[in-house]
């Protein structure tokens, strides 16, 4: 499904931003299999381990998105067609928790770039949200539940969203928003639940965890890829907010438990040894009915299939995530 949508991105300048993130490096390493002419964002400070080795493939660029200017000259140097906006800050709390640089990157980098592509010709933007911006719920969420965060990111993806959809729906710009789930799989971050507990398994070491009753609708990296392509080719979708979720939620117990048996229970995990995280909750799922009606969008895997994938990718490249 994923190879179908590719082709129709043939022959398109495509910009990435945030391409050296878990989604971003996701999605370029399939747009790097079309014919399409791929550019990517980057900073000094950028870790690239994530596409080190489909750099000689892609174009690169430094550029701050947080100065207009520097946004304004690549935009105009390039004229891409199709631009995925996945660059951010604060998705991170471990090391991600600079006020000032949250906002100046989620809010302002995000309406230099619109503000830049607004004097080009381009297809379409397809912005990145997070399901932070909803808070927390009892029930599944829907994309006119209220927007309740309860942190400074999920605050600033909200204004985000907020003032995209201002900039397609009062001012014309061909930009959809899709607002992604729990997302795992291949490059996800070390220090996340399901690469912790899969290299640990791979390592036999034995697991401190809470008590594992919270929830999370976790979405596999294939999906959302899918529905990042094919937010780029449905016009349907312009001016509009899209849940990315599976619309089914599993205890991070009931994640942990599937992972163990998948490795075949090489390690043994203590339960109620770590706290809950503030904001923990146990309802978090996402009613993805709109996206199956603007994309035609449905995840292709089940917690299950896309654990498998993911345990087989790690088995294979636990080079990556050596200390």
């Amino acid at each position: 499904m994923i190879e179908t949508h590719l082709n129709e991105l043939k022959n398109k300048t495509i910009l990435v931003t945030g391409a050296t993130g878990f989604v971003g490096s996701n999605l370029a390493r399939y747009l790097v299999q079309t014919g399409c002419d791929v550019h990517i964002i980057t900073r000094n400070e950028s870790n690239k381990w994530r596409i080190q080795d489909i750099l000689s493939l892609i174009k690169e660029h430094s550029c701050d998105l947080r100065d207009f200017n520097q946004v304004n000259r690549l935009v105009t140097d390039i004229k891409p067609n199709i631009i995925y906006h996945l660059a951010t800050y604060g998705s991170y709390p471990s090391f991600q928790q600079d006020l000032d640089t949250m906002v100046e990157t989620n809010i302002k980098g995000t309406i230099n770039l619109i503000t830049a592509l607004s004097k080009t010709k381009y297809e379409v933007l397809v912005n990145s949200g997070t399901s932070s911006e909803y808070g927390l719920k009892t029930k599944p969420m829907v994309e006119t539940t209220p927007l309740e965060p309860t942190n400074h990111y999920g605050a600033s993806k909200a204004s985000m969203s907020l003032f995209a959809q201002v900039f397609a729906r009062s001012f014309g710009q061909p930009i959809v928003t899709l607002r992604p789930f729990s997302v795992y799989g291949y490059y996800e971050e070390p220090t996340r639940l399901i690469p912790t507990v899969i290299t640990s398994c791979l390592r036999g070491k034995n697991l401190n965890l809470t008590e594992g009753e919270q929830t999370r609708d976790f979405i596999f990296i294939d999906d959302v890829i899918d529905a990042y392509l094919k937010a780029s080719t449905s016009t349907r979708a312009h001016g509009e907010i899209i849940n990315i979720g599976s619309s089914t939620q599993h205890t991070v117990k009931e994640v942990v438990l599937k992972i163990l048996e998948l490795c075949g229970n090489p390690v043994v995990a203590h339960w109620g040894m770590l706290p809950y995280r503030s904001g923990e909750t146990s309802s978090w799922v996402a009613d993805n009915s709109k996206a199956k009606q603007l994309l035609g969008w449905e995840p292709q895997n089940d917690l299950t299939q896309g654990l498998v994938k993911t345990i087989d990718w790690f088995k294979k490249n636990m080079h990556l995530y050596e200390a």
